[in-house]
């Protein structure tokens, strides 16, 4: 049995829906779950699972094979197989019995598949991350051999078509049974199921119709992505056998920590410490931004701890909205070492300030008293 979630159930539906609730659903998903925007761990499956499950459901013919026999028969619809048991555990059963499944004599065993995905990784800075780059990364890759572009013969000839199974890749008999007659299918064993026979190999791939080879990909690094991030380069996978579609190339984004700042989403985090004085009296402060030196202002009374926001100072959307904020943490510094001078004159504050220790009821802190004595 399967333990894959109900195709409706991955949608968010009822069995009812229609195809236009199908489509709406789908691409609500998709857009949510897609590898490029959302780097959430399980968003790219979710993403996959999501795709499968229309890709099923938008089919009339597939959908009403699913209907009756769930996900054992997903695969079956328009173009399956005629005693519609392809998908289905009936497969396992004639195969046993017979020595084959139950198969569509139209099908080739011999179709090219598509090019295999590929994943790699690139480091960025912090600043890369933020602001968005250009690297290059080296791909380790098959690629169709140019000299025979896939064909796997010589100059590029058209392989001859194996006359053992016609070029199905197929052998094919038929069974009487006390069912009645069935058709079983298996490999041909003269071509190994590629349906033609390579009687001149190309001498560059030698007969493979791919070669190995190590490129330089260019990828474009949106403005915004964070740590763990994935994106697909559509079509920059292994190429296919016989020059079909090539897969694609997953780029996982690592990110290097900064020294100075923290990034959390749209926020970058940043911490400064003050004297008392500027705590106390207030101050005009610069710090450090993304964007170089910005100032801030320190208000009278600032407790260690509190927090500014320099607003348009943090990450820019992935999705092209707005720019997020910068957030400062003030930390009011107490000083370890006096000279003469400030001993005496802090000496002079905790006279005027008494020892007396105010309760929070109060409502007054510390730096209210300084206000006080100084009178400000």
């Amino acid at each position: 049995m399967t333990d894959k979630r109900d195709y409706y159930e991955v949608l968010g539906l009822g069995r009812t829906a229609t195809a236009d609730e199908l489509k709406r659903a789908y691409r609500k998903q998709a857009r949510q779950f897609h590898p490029d925007v959302n780097p959430e761990p399980g968003a790219e499956e979710r993403f996959k699972e999501v795709t499968e499950a229309y890709e099923v459901l938008s089919d009339p013919d597939r959908r009403a094979a699913y209907d009756r026999f769930g996900h054992a028969a997903a695969g079956a619809g328009a173009g399956g197989d005629p005693f519609g048991f392809g998908g289905s555990p009936f497969g396992d059963l004639f195969e046993s019995f017979f020595g084959g499944a139950a198969t569509n004599t139209g099908r080739r065993r011999n179709a090219p598949q598509r090019g295999a995905d590929l994943q790699v990784s690139v480091d960025l800075t912090f600043e890369e991350a933020v602001f968005g780059a250009e690297k290059d990364v080296e791909v380790g890759r098959l690629e169709t051999c140019e000299a025979c572009q896939g064909t796997k013969m010589r100059d590029g000839q058209t392989p001859p078509r194996c006359s053992t199974c016609g070029g199905s890749g197929e052998v094919r008999r038929v069974q009487q049974t006390i069912l009645g007659q069935f058709m079983s299918a298996a490999p041909c064993s003269t071509c190994q199921g590629e349906g033609v026979i390579v009687s001149d190999p190309c001498p560059i791939c030698r007969g493979r119709g791919r070669t190995s080879q190590v490129r330089t990909i260019t990828v474009s690094i949106p403005p915004g992505i964070d740590e763990n991030a994935t994106l697909r380069l559509s079509g920059q996978g292994e190429g296919g056998a016989q020059g079909v579609t090539p897969g694609n190339l997953y780029v996982k984004v690592r990110v290097a920590p900064h020294p100075l700042f923290t990034r959390q989403n749209k926020t970058i985090q940043f911490q400064v410490g003050i004297n008392v004085a500027q705590a106390a009296l207030g101050d005009e402060i610069e710090v450090a931004t993304l964007d170089g030196p910005a100032a801030l202002k320190v208000s009278a009374g600032t407790q260690s701890g509190q927090q500014f926001r320099l607003r348009g100072k943090g990450v820019p959307d992935l999705r092209g909205g707005d720019r997020g904020d910068q957030i400062v943490t003030v930390q009011v510094m107490t000083p370890r070492e006096l000279s003469d001078e400030q001993r005496e004159l802090f000496e002079l504050l905790a006279e005027s300030l008494g020892s007396e220790i105010t309760q929070q009821s109060a409502h007054r802190s510390f730096f209210d008293k300084v206000k006080d004595a100084l009178g400000v």
